[in-house]
């Protein structure tokens, strides 16, 4: 099957209130416009410099998502161009979103990216960790950042128990958050979580966002999302 045809099986197969991100990394101009043709619309980036090249050569009612590790020195280039940024792993890379945003007049969505996996060399937050920095002056004072919800990676195994526990925790995670900080914050209703090996899962578990590229655009450039 086809790229397009492989999008629109997995719609059929994912409720519409998860949003499917095709994960582009590496992919064609030709290749992305085949599943635009499909009618989809949200497709998901791991390096900033790679968005920043494709996005002028495909249509602009294109929803783009950087998935990947976001260095503070591209803040600038990327904000303008993205709906959303799942792999805030910092307050740092937070205080330069919010005051490159502050500087270009527009608020930026964010996820808080939280380290679920046994593998070390994932990134994100743990739960401590982010509770301290929700608390901090610096995090209550920004203006020009949104945060929307949480973002993880499950460890890559075929364990599936270890993937199902490892979700459950993401999303007990966001409920705690909800409950604790955003309460009334109606834009804290994200949970991405999932991708080509563990989709189904984490759709069990209660992803709202689910970042798919093998499955759509098959496995030529052997990627894992």
């Amino acid at each position: 099957m086809n790229a397009a045809d492989n999008i629109l099986r997995l719609k059929e197969q994912i409720p519409e209130s998860v949003k499917i991100v095709a994960v582009s990394k590496l992919r064609t101009i030709e290749e992305i416009l085949e599943v635009y043709g499909t009618g989809h619309r949200v497709f998901g980036e791991n390096r900033v410099q790679e968005l920043l090249s494709k996005k002028d050569n495909l249509p602009s009612d294109i929803e783009w998502h950087l998935i990947g590790h976001l260095q503070t020195n591209k803040v600038k280039a990327i904000i303008p161009h993205v709906k959303l940024i799942h792999s805030v792993d910092s307050l740092k890379l937070m205080s330069f979103i919010n005051k490159e945003a502050e500087k270009a007049g527009i608020t930026v969505e964010c996820l808080l990216q939280f380290h679920i996996a046994r593998e070390e060399t994932k990134s994100g937050f743990d739960f401590a960790e982010a509770e301290r920095i929700l608390k901090s002056p610096d995090f209550i004072n920004m203006q020009n950042i949104i945060i929307c919800g949480v973002m993880g990676m499950a460890t890559f195994t075929d364990n599936t128990k270890i993937v199902r526990n490892e979700f459950r925790t993401l999303r007990k995670y966001f409920n705690i958050l909800k409950e604790s900080y955003f309460i009334d914050n109606k834009s804290f209703r994200e949970i991405s979580m999932g991708m080509s090996g563990d989709y189904r899962i984490a759709v069990e578990e209660g992803s709202t966002i689910v970042r798919i590229g093998t499955l759509i655009f098959g496995d030529r450039n052997k990627t894992t999302n």
